[in-house]
C-alpha cells in the first residue's frame, strides 16, 4: 500500500501534466484563431478560468504541484513549446512570434534579477538587447568567430558595457537612478543614428547563424515534411531561454540571491549586518545585462536586420510592463506577461490603430485587480527539500 509521500508526488505530476496539456492546447487554438469572435471567446474563455480555477482553489493546487516538482514543471513547459513549435512546423510568423517571446523573457530574466532581486532600476534594457544585436551584426560580417561563441561575446560586450553605467547608478537612488538608465538609452540609439559605421538610421543587415555547416536560415526537411527556418531559431531560442531560467533560479534560491534580497529591501539593515552593496548591485547588474546582449544577439540573428527604431525608449518600457505584469521577481511570471504584450496585439489587428488602447486597457484592468502582477513572487522559504 502506497504511503501519502508517494501519492503526493504523483498526484503533482498528473496536475503538471494535465496543465501543461491544456496550456499547449489552448496555445494552438489562441495561435491558429484569426476571426474577430475567435480571438474574443478565447479571451473570455481565458478570464472565466483563471477566475474560477481561482474560485474552486485549482490555482492554489496547481502552485503546491509546481512548487513540489520544480522539475518536472520545467520539463513540461519546454515539451509544450517544442510541441507548439512541431505543430506550427511551416508558420513563419507564428514561430516568429514565439521566438520573440522566448528571447524578450530571457532579456526580462535579466532585468528581473536587476531590479526584482537587487533593486536596481534598468530603463534602459533595449539598448542592452540592441548592444547585443549590434555587435554579432559586426562579428558576424567582420570575423570568422563561430557563430555559437558570438553570442556570448555579444553578452559579454553589453555586460561590460553596462558595468560603466553602474558608476553613475551607484552614486544616485530611486528615480534618478532611473533617469541616468533612460539618458544612457537616449544616448545609444542616438549614437547607432549618427555613426555611418553601424549603418546610421538605415540600420545593418544581420547574416544568417550557421552550425557545423549548416545554415539556419534554409528551410529543411524532416520526416518527408518540410519545416520553415524559423523552427531552428525556435529551438535556439529555448534553449537560450531553458538556461538562463534554470541560472536565475538556482541564483534565487542561493546566498547570493539572498544577499540581494536584502540589499533590495533596506541598505541601511544590509550594510549594518556587513553585506557589501555595491558588490551585488554590479553582479546583479552585470548579469541583467549579459542576458539581455545573448538575447538581443539571437534576436538580430532571427530578423535579419537591425535598425535604431528596433531597440528605443518604448522599446525599454514594454520590457518593463513585462517585469511588471508577470509579477515583480517572479521569473514564472514573464512568460504569460510576455505572450500577452507581445502576441496579443498581433492578435488583435482587426481593430487596427485601436488595438493598442484595447491592450493597455487590459494591462491597466490585470494590475488593478492583481496589483502584484500575474504570479506575483512567493515569500521565500528556507530549507525545503525540492524534489526533481
Amino acid at each position: 500500500m502506497m504511503n501519502d509521500a508517494t501519492v503526493k508526488p504523483r498526484r503533482a505530476g498528473l496536475t503538471l501534466a494535465l496543465l501543461a496539456l491544456a496550456l499547449t492546447g489552448y496555445m494552438w487554438l489562441f495561435l491558429h484563431a484569426e476571426s474577430q469572435p475567435a480571438v474574443a471567446a478565447l479571451l473570455v474563455a481565458a478570464v472565466l478560468i483563471a477566475l474560477g480555477s481561482r474560485k474552486l482553489g485549482m490555482a492554489r493546487r496547481i502552485e503546491d504541484a509546481a512548487a513540489q516538482r520544480p522539475g518536472l514543471a520545467r520539463l513540461w513547459a519546454v515539451i509544450g513549446v517544442l510541441a507548439l513549435v512541431a505543430a506550427f512546423h511551416d508558420a513563419h510568423f507564428v514561430l516568429l512570434m514565439i521566438c520573440s517571446v522566448l528571447l524578450y523573457t530571457t532579456a526580462c530574466l535579466g532585468l528581473t534579477v536587476q531590479t526584482g532581486y537587487a533593486g536596481v532600476a534598468n530603463f534602459a534594457g533595449a539598448a542592452f538587447f540592441g548592444i547585443g544585436s549590434y555587435t554579432t551584426a559586426v562579428l558576424f560580417a567582420h570575423t570568422g568567430i563561430p557563430h555559437l561563441l558570438v553570442i556570448l561575446v555579444s553578452g559579454v560586450v553589453a555586460a561590460i558595457i553596462g558595468s560603466v553605467l553602474i558608476l553613475p547608478v551607484l552614486r544616485t537612488r530611486g528615480h534618478y537612478a532611473a533617469l541616468v538608465t533612460i539618458a544612457f538609452g537616449i544616448l545609444f540609439r542616438t549614437f547607432i543614428e549618427v555613426n555611418d559605421v553601424l549603418g546610421g538610421p538605415q540600420g545593418l543587415q544581420v547574416p544568417g547563424m550557421t552550425l557545423f555547416g549548416h545554415p539556419f536560415n534554409d528551410n529543411f526537411k524532416l520526416g518527408g515534411i518540410e519545416f520553415s527556418f524559423y523552427a531552428v531559431y525556435a529551438v535556439l531560442s529555448l534553449v537560450i531561454c531553458a538556461a538562463a531560467f534554470v541560472v536565475v533560479k538556482a541564483l534565487e534560491r542561493s546566498w547570493i540571491g539572498l544577499s540581494m534580497d536584502v540589499v533590495r529591501t533596506d541598505e541601511t539593515a544590509a550594510a549594518t549586518f556587513g553585506l557589501h552593496i555595491v558588490r551585488w548591485k554590479v553582479v546583479a547588474f552585470t548579469l541583467g545585462n549579459f542576458l539581455a546582449g545573448v538575447a538581443g544577439s539571437v534576436y538580430g540573428i532571427v530578423v535579419g536586420f537591425i535598425a535604431p527604431n528596433n531597440f528605443t525608449f518604448s522599446d525599454s518600457l514594454l520590457m518593463v510592463s513585462i517585469v511588471i505584469l508577470g509579477g515583480l521577481g517572479n521569473p514564472v511570471g514573464l512568460i504569460p506577461a510576455a505572450i500577452i504584450v507581445l502576441m496579443l496585439p498581433e492578435k488583435l489587428q482587426f481593430i487596427q490603430e485601436y488595438r493598442f488602447l484595447l491592450y493597455a486597457a487590459l494591462v491597466i484592468a490585470i494590475l488593478l485587480f492583481r496589483p502584484d502582477g500575474l504570479l506575483p513572487r512567493t515569500r521565500r522559504l528556507f530549507f525545503r527539500r525540492e524534489a526533481a
